[in-house]
């Protein structure tokens, strides 16, 4: 242990076991038989982080390896900053109590953008430079990944490269090519160019970027050879043959996500037209369910949980759900453990799932119906009707449960107040459908909205955010509206939160400087409400001179180069192009298994798009 712990500390802090490690299944190997360490970094509280499965999947790889040992680390919540910057000590590795400035990269994974400023404040406290220029050759190389990283713009003053897409393979190709830099003397630019050449790999010095007189972007360069003018998205083709783990870390105390997760498919064949997922994951990969079976049991004899849940964008799209769910719960029943489905949609939900779902406990159904009228609806080509929404609460009810939650965006594009208010008149029906349902009249649902952020490549990335005054009067129109309704709980999300959201998301490079002033005045854990602060992120915006409308509330123009434009994610721009026009005319656009849209993801040669896990689905 190279970082010591005291009592005095641990004792004062709110759940320190946080902090300590060693829990069941947590690799140890001694760090002088390794050629590389490595420090997965999660820029947010340890219970969130630990529900991440993607660290568990990059956790279980580099440690397979024998020259290379991946130790976690997390963002302290603030009384254990306080103590770390009270005593001088350095952020450190949970499993070796090493400070982060030890090793030799330190990847961070961007699940949100409202996280961002806790990696500056990990870097800072773990001893590293928080600017990539102001690194030395013998410092940690500083990599980030992860679904926001298709944008990694904002962060380019602070990351030294990115890995765009699925990292699974090109993170075992980044370690090699370490290693072979490590005994050859180059410099810590020379590393860089090396990495630069994996397919995936995005390293923001190489390239310049040139603005127009109206701040909009006039260029996106590389300014030295050897590097890609289009940085192309990496995909897993066959997700039979990538490692997932089955010995994942339990923790000492509970988490968001405490139980097994079980990745059935990579990829969605909806095409919803705000979901960024939908896109940036393409094109739907499925597992075979005999080895789900088997990495299911394997998860349970080792880590010992009681519930196994099935993980995708659309669980209920599973080609083979129903073979994967009864010899699931045949194995399950015995051992007591629960099987979880979320994700469901509305449009193929059936008895026969719902009785899968409570086979061993019964627990509240999610369905998202996103839109509160049809109209809407077809607008962000949810492809579900009212009808899809009634009969499965009806079914829901009639099984036997009290409890549903729906799940809306509030801002859509084309959005009026009628949709608004459409959406408590759909809650209020629910209630009076279901009175007469034995169980009907103790139904309780809880309405959810969400503020739409356009995101970068969706079909609305063009799209401009509703302004913060007008989401809150639509909040406020439709909490009023159910008010009255005492079986109806309606919960919203903050739309200031929201606005800065859509400007890191749509961000280019100069709102790294907004982020580093933000930091400094003390900004951190801006996604939690007891954090944030929105005139600190105001003021910093203004002392840089840039206004955060620019990037959240303007319409951008199909022809503007956006800051993204030099990330290829599989998807053409022309086909997200065609979509955001279908929009507004009210079309809707069959799913990938239904018909193929020519998105451009069939360039990848895997999956759905090669035809066979299509015609398996229709037939199955």
């Amino acid at each position: 242990m190279r970082i010591n712990l005291t009592d005095d500390i641990l004792l004062n802090v709110q759940k320190p076991a946080k902090y300590t490690g060693n829990e069941w299944n947590m690799v140890r190997k001694n760090p002088g038989d390794v050629d590389v360490r490595f420090a997965f970094c999660f820029p947010d509280d340890y219970e969130i982080g630990m529900s991440h499965l993607g660290m568990k999947i990059l956790y279980h790889i580099l440690n397979r390896r024998e020259d290379t040992y991946c130790e976690r680390v997390f963002a302290p919540w603030v009384d254990m900053e306080e103590k770390l910057r009270e005593n001088n000590i350095p952020l450190y590795s949970l499993e070796t109590y090493t400070p982060v400035s030890e090793f030799d990269m330190v990847g961070f994974t961007l699940q949100y953008e409202m996280s961002y400023t806790n990696i500056l404040s990990m870097l800072d406290l773990g001893g590293i430079p928080v600017f990539a220029k102001d690194r030395k050759d013998n410092m940690p190389f500083v990599l980030a990944g992860g679904p926001c990283a298709v944008n990694p713009e904002p962060l380019a003053d602070f990351v030294d490269f990115f890995v765009i897409g699925e990292a699974e393979e090109a993170i075992n190709e980044i370690i090699d090519e370490y290693k072979a830099w490590k005994n050859s003397g180059e410099s810590r630019e020379e590393f860089l160019a090396r990495v630069a050449k994996i397919e995936g790999v995005y390293v923001p010095a190489f390239y310049d970027v040139d603005y127009n007189e109206d701040g909009t972007v006039k260029s996106i360069r590389p300014n030295r050879d050897g590097v890609p003018a289009k940085i192309k998205r990496r995909i897993i083709r066959d997700l039979n043959e990538a490692d997932f783990p089955d010995d994942v870390i339990v923790p000492y105390v509970g988490t968001v996500h405490d139980r097994i997760m079980l990745e059935i498919f990579r990829g969605c064949i909806r095409g919803c037209r705000f979901c960024q997922a939908g896109f940036i994951y393409r094109p739907l990969r499925e597992r075979d369910h005999e080895k789900l079976l088997k990495l299911a049991k394997q998860s349970i004899e080792k880590t010992g949980y009681e519930e196994i849940s099935l993980v995708s964008l659309s669980t209920s799209d599973y080609s083979r759900l129903p073979e994967l769910c009864n010899a699931l719960i045949e194995y399950t029943e015995g051992e007591k453990v629960n099987l979880s489905l979320p994700s469901l949609r509305l449009d193929n939900f059936s008895m026969q799932l719902m009785e899968k779902a409570s086979k061993v406990r019964k627990s509240g159904l999610t369905f998202a119906p996103e839109a509160g009228t049809q109209r809407l609806r077809d607008v962000i080509n949810k492809n579900i009707t009212e009808e899809d929404l009634f009969n499965a609460v009806k079914m829901a009810v009639s099984g036997g449960w009290n409890s549903v939650k729906l799940y809306f965006m509030m801002g859509l594009p084309t959005e009026t107040m009628e949709d608004v208010e459409a959406i408590g008149e759909l809650g209020i029906r629910l209630i009076e459908s279901c009175r007469d349902l034995p169980g009907g009249k103790s139904l309780n649902i809880t309405i959810s909205t969400s503020c739409f952020v356009p995101k970068p490549f969706t079909p609305f990335q063009w799209e401009p955010m509703d302004d913060m005054e007008t989401l809150m009067e639509k909040q406020f129109r439709l909490k009023d509206r159910v008010r009255k309704n005492r079986r109806i709980t309606y919960n919203y999300h903050d739309a200031r939160v929201s606005m800065l959201e859509a400007v890191f998301a749509r961000g280019d490079r100069r709102i790294g400087q907004a982020l580093y002033k933000a930091w400094r005045k003390g900004c951190k854990f801006d996604g939690w409400a007891e954090f944030f602060d929105f005139d600190k992120w105001m003021e910093a915006f203004e002392e840089c001179g840039l206004d955060p409308k620019f990037y959240a509330n303007r319409r951008r123009s199909f022809d503007e180069i956006l800051p993204w434009d030099h990330i290829n994610i599989g998807v053409t721009k022309r086909f997200l192009q065609k979509e955001c026009e279908k929009a507004y005319r009210g079309e809707v656009t069959q799913n990938c298994a239904e018909n193929c849209s020519f998105c451009g993801a069939q360039g990848y040669k895997t999956g759905i798009c090669l035809g066979e896990q299509r015609s398996d689905r229709n037939n199955g």
